[in-house]
């Protein structure tokens, strides 16, 4: 019983420990940045993220696409190049 303190101890600073592991290895901040979705719209529709409810997002060729609902994503996955080339041009402004 008197090692149950030092036991719960040693638990709770290996569970510190591999925390700040799993930050260290995430992607840098800029990389995320780098392909995060630009608008506050969606790309096909137009209309206002969260309008519909939580956006629907997926990642296409490493960029971030963020859609107003569900029946958005066949439009783009149709022809994903206009939507892509929206979406590129917003990021750099």
């Amino acid at each position: 019983m008197k090692h149950i303190p030092s036991i719960i101890t040693c638990l709770f600073a290996l569970a510190l420990a591999s925390c700040g592991e799993s930050v260290s290895k995430s992607a840098p901040a800029a990389a995320v940045a780098k392909n995060a979705y630009p608008l506050d719209v969606c790309v096909v529709s137009g209309e206002k993220l969260g309008s519909m409810g939580e956006p629907h997002v997926i990642t296409h060729d490493g960029t971030e696409v963020k859609f107003c609902c569900d029946n958005c994503v066949p439009k783009f996955t149709a022809d994903p190049a206009p939507y892509i080339a929206k979406i590129k041009a917003a990021a750099t402004k």
